[in-house]
C-alpha cells in the first residue's frame, strides 16, 4: 500500500490505471472506524484499485468548531487501511489542496443545502463540495462510497455530481452503530464514560419515533415534540433541531408517510452529534 502526499503524483498514480481499471475512491477526514472500514470493503468488493483519502479539511468548519481538536492519527489509520487491502491512502496537507491565494469554492445552492446542518452550519457545505471537487478531480473515481450518517451531505453531493457531469457514482451504504445503536463517528473518542452512554439518546429517540409512528402516530410536530421531551430527559442534552423530512427534497412534512427521513442533531456536552432513520 502506498501513501500519497502530493497532488501531481496522485494524479500520475491514476494516469497509469485509468482506463483498465476501476478506480474507487473513499474520501474520509481520518480517524477511521468501522464506518469507515465498511466503506472500504464495498469498495474493495466493487473496485480494481481502492484509494482512500485521508485529510481534515478546514473550509467545512465554521469558526468556533473543532477542527484543532479534531482526531488525527494517520499511521493508525495506515494500519487500518492496510488490513483491508486499500492500495492508496492520499494524505495531502493543507497546504497542498489550499496554497496560498487559494479563493475558489463549490456551492450547491437551494434547499438542499441550506435546511437543517446548512442552517446550524453556514458555510459546511461549501466546504464539503469544495474539497470533494477537488478530490474528484485528482483521484478521477469511477465510484465513490458515502455513509447514510451524513445523509443530508449524500444527497448535496449527488445533486453537485450530477449538476457539475462529474464522472462519479456515488454510491451510499447504511449508518454502522455501536452495540448500543450510538452511530459511528470520529467524534464519539471526545465523550468520557458518562458521556458516551448519554449519547446512546440519539437513536433510542429516533426508536421511540419509529414506534409512535407504526402505533399510529402520523402528525409530525407530535412526533417531534415526543423525541424533543424524550431526549430532554437526559442532563448532559441539548437538541439542536429534529426535523421530519421528505428523503428527496428534504422539504419538512406534516403527515409522516413511509420512506421520511427523521434527522436531528444534538449536544452531548460540548460534543454535537448527527443522526437520522428513515421511516
Amino acid at each position: 500500500m502506498k501513501v500519497i502526499k502530493k497532488i501531481e503524483e496522485m494524479r500520475k498514480y491514476v494516469r497509469e490505471r485509468k482506463g483498465s481499471k476501476l478506480i474507487g475512491l473513499v474520501p474520509t477526514m481520518g480517524y477511521l472506524h468501522e464506518g469507515h472500514l465498511s466503506l472500504i470493503r464495498k469498495a474493495r468488493k466493487e473496485c480494481d484499485e481502492v484509494i482512500v483519502s485521508v485529510f481534515v479539511n478546514p473550509t467545512q468548519f465554521g469558526q468556533g468548531e473543532d477542527y484543532h481538536l479534531y482526531p488525527r492519527d494517520l499511521p493508525r489509520d495506515v494500519a487500518l487501511s492496510e488490513r483491508e487491502n486499500v492500495d492508496v491512502i492520499f494524505a495531502p496537507s493543507p497546504k497542498e489542496m489550499y496554497p496560498e491565494g487559494y479563493s475558489t469554492f463549490v456551492q450547491v445552492e437551494g434547499r438542499l443545502s441550506s435546511v437543517l446542518e446548512g442552517a446550524s452550519r453556514p458555510g459546511h457545505f461549501k466546504g464539503v463540495c469544495t474539497v470533494l471537487t477537488k478530490l474528484f478531480n485528482i483521484v478521477d473515481p469511477d465510484l465513490s462510497f458515502f455513509g447514510e450518517k451524513d445523509y443530508q451531505q449524500a444527497l448535496v453531493v449527488k445533486k453537485m455530481v450530477k449538476d457539475l457531469n462529474i464522472p462519479t457514482q456515488v454510491v451510499l451504504l447504511p449508518t454502522v452503530r455501536e452495540k448500543d445503536g450510538l452511530a459511528m463517528s470520529s467524534r464519539n473518542s471526545y465523550f468520557n464514560d458518562k458521556e458516551r452512554r448519554a449519547a446512546t439518546i440519539l437513536y433510542r429517540s429516533l426508536k421511540k419515533a419509529r414506534e409512535w409512528i407504526e402505533q399510529g402516530e402520523k402528525n409530525s410536530s407530535q412526533i417531534i415534540s415526543k423525541m424533543r421531551n424524550f431526549i430532554e430527559k437526559e442532563p448532559l442534552a441539548r437538541v439542536d433541531y429534529i426535523a421530519v423530512v421528505d428523503s428527496e427534497s428534504l422539504e419538512e412534512v406534516r403527515k409522516i408517510k413511509r420512506g421520511n427521513i427523521i434527522a436531528l442533531a444534538v449536544y452531548i456536552g460540548k460534543v454535537r452529534l448527527i443522526d437520522n432513520m428513515r421511516v
